[in-house]
C-alpha cells in the first residue's frame, strides 16, 4: 500500500485551506487536506492489516496529514513498551499542536505506574511538543480516579517562552479546577503559575460549563496584572 497515495485520494482542497489557518506554524504546501475522521479510518485499517511498520520508519514525513496518520496509528498500538518506544521516536518530529494532540494511545490506560514515569520525562523536555504531549497525557489519565495532589506540581514547575506549552499548561489547570477544585485552587490563590498562564487558566476555567457560577465569580477576582 502506498500510504501517501491513499491520503491524496481523500484530499479536500477547501479543507486544506481551512486547516492551514488552524496550524499557522506549518507551510500550506505541507497540508494535503484530509479530514480527521478519514485519517482515523485509514489509520485503523492500516493497523488492522499490520501494514504500518515501514511507514512509521519513514521520518520525517513530507506532509502534515502523514504525521496525523502516524499519531493515530500509534494510538492504536496494543503493546505498551512498543508504543512508548514508537512515541519517543516520533515526538522529535512533531512540529504542530494538532499532531501532538491527536496522539492518545489507548494502551496507556492499562499501564498507569509506568506511564507516570514517562510523563515526568516528557514534561521536563525542552522540546515544545514533547513537553505539551506529556502534560496532555497527565491531564487525560491522572485527573480522575488516579489523581494525587502532588501530580499538580509537575506542570506547575514548567517555565517556558513557548505559546503552545503555556497554553497546554493553562488547559491542564483549567481542567484540574473543573475536576479537582479543592486541590487545584491553591495554585491560583498562591500565584504558582506565571502571569500569562495564570490569567489564561482563569479565562479557560470561566468558559467551562463544568465550573459553577460561584467558582467563576471567585476566579474572576484572582486575575493578575
Amino acid at each position: 500500500m502506498n500510504i501517501q497515495n491513499e491520503l491524496f485520494k481523500l484530499q479536500e482542497i477547501k479543507y486544506a485551506e481551512f486547516q492551514a489557518k488552524l496550524t499557522p506554524t506549518l507551510a500550506r504546501e505541507k497540508i494535503i487536506g484530509v479530514r480527521v475522521p478519514e485519517v482515523r479510518r485509514l489509520a485503523r485499517a492500516i493497523y488492522k492489516e499490520g501494514a504500518y511498520e515501514d511507514f512509521l520508519k519513514q521520518l520525517p514525513h513530507k506532509y502534515y496529514d502523514e504525521d496525523m496518520l502516524h499519531g493515530l496509528i500509534l494510538s492504536e498500538m496494543k503493546d505498551y513498551d512498543a508504543c512508548v518506544a514508537a512515541v519517543d521516536t516520533f515526538l522529535p518530529y512533531v512540529n504542530n499542536w494538532a499532531v501532538c494532540d491527536i496522539m492518545s494511545p489507548k494502551v496507556f490506560k492499562k499501564h498507569k505506574p509506568e506511564l507516570m514515569e514517562k510523563i515526568k520525562e516528557w514534561v521536563s523536555s525542552k522540546e515544545t511538543y514533547t513537553c505539551r504531549f506529556g502534560m496532555e497525557m497527565l491531564m487525560s489519565h491522572f485527573l480522575d480516579d488516579d489523581f494525587k495532589p502532588q501530580y499538580l506540581k509537575i506542570p506547575a514547575a514548567v517555565r517556558s517562552e513557548e505559546y503552545y506549552v503555556n497554553m497546554m499548561t493553562a488547559w491542564f489547570f483549567a481542567t484540574a479546577l473543573a475536576k479537582q477544585w479543592d486541590a487545584t485552587i491553591p495554585y491560583i490563590d498562591n500565584n504558582k503559575l506565571d502571569v500569562w498562564t495564570h490569567n489564561k487558566t482563569i479565562q479557560k476555567a470561566r468558559e467551562s460549563y463544568r465550573i459553577t457560577d460561584e467558582q467563576k465569580e471567585y476566579l474572576k477576582g484572582l486575575k493578575r496584572k
